[in-house]
């Protein structure tokens, strides 16, 4: 896509490390958050949306070009949702809506929880919290089974093994093409730390669920209009029912904002909108 928003980026100093993180655009104030993904894939979709907002990208601890200075210690929700804090602040315009997705939507969640005031709305897009699930023991052991598979060497196992779980599964050939020989040492350092300090703590988190009815940011739960049925729809079903919030339809799957990121911009503008 050709770029037509002029980008600037920075870090912001945490206390156990740096948060890179991109800025698009002008207007209000509108944070893409990933986890363990970071800026790059949410490229087109803040293209899209930097026409009439500031879009703030940021790369979640220990992935893309944010740093820790201790690569053995656990990427937190709450960890997470601290940086981002630290980031709109740095940024200066906010309160910002939140577009969470996946492990990003929990680090949403958590930030709602602990400071609100900086999330006017947050856009949970199918957040995988396990917990809520009635086979969550079963999700456990599988969850310990894809990192014991990782742990042994073999990349292209354990990423099976989570497609199986998940339901997000990729073609044999782009499994080899993405986790073959010849890899970017940074990708590689970032699923290291995805596996040994991040897959359990944000699918294992458990939210206070009087603190999410109790805060004050609108939060809307998005599942992808393709993903019926598969672990992601039925974690934020779940959670819906617990905060009686009905889900919101968006387009594609759990990455329907890099499959159609025009029609995930008009639904994101449509949701924005209505609150």
């Amino acid at each position: 896509m050709t770029s037509t928003a002029p980008v600037t980026s920075g870090t912001v100093a945490v206390p156990d490390g740096t948060i890179y993180y991109e800025v698009r655009g002008s207007g209000p104030l509108i944070a893409l958050v990933g986890a363990p993904m970071d800026s790059g894939p949410f490229g087109a979709l803040a293209e899209l949306l930097a026409s009439d907002h500031t879009v703030l990208c940021p790369d979640p601890r220990g992935h893309g070009r944010s740093t820790v200075t201790d690569a053995d210690k656990d990427s937190t929700p709450e960890l997470r949702a601290d940086d981002l804090a630290r980031v709109i602040t740095h940024i200066g315009q906010g309160p910002a809506v939140v577009l969470g997705s996946s492990g990003g939507a929990i680090t949403g969640l958590a930030l709602a929880i602990d400071r609100p005031e900086l999330v006017s709305t947050l856009i949970a897009h199918e957040p995988p919290l396990r917990e809520l699930l009635d086979n969550r023991e079963e999700l456990r052991a599988r969850t310990d089974e894809i990192v014991d598979v990782y742990n042994t060497g073999d990349v292209i196992g354990a990423m099976r093994k989570f497609g199986e779980m998940s339901g997000l599964y990729m073609p044999e050939e782009m499994l080899q093409q993405m986790f073959g020989d010849e890899r970017d040492p940074r990708a590689i350092a970032s699923d290291d730390f995805f596996y040994r300090h991040e897959l359990h703590t944000t699918s294992g988190w458990q939210p206070s669920l009087d603190a999410l009815r109790a805060t004050p940011t609108t939060i809307v739960i998005g599942i992808g209009d393709e993903s019926a049925g598969l672990f992601c729809d039925r974690t934020s079903r779940a959670l819906g029912g617990e905060l009686d919030i009905e889900p919101t339809l968006f387009p594609g799957g759990h990455a329907g904002f890099m499959e159609q990121p025009d029609a995930f911009a008009e639904r994101v503008r449509e949701v924005i909108e209505a609150d």
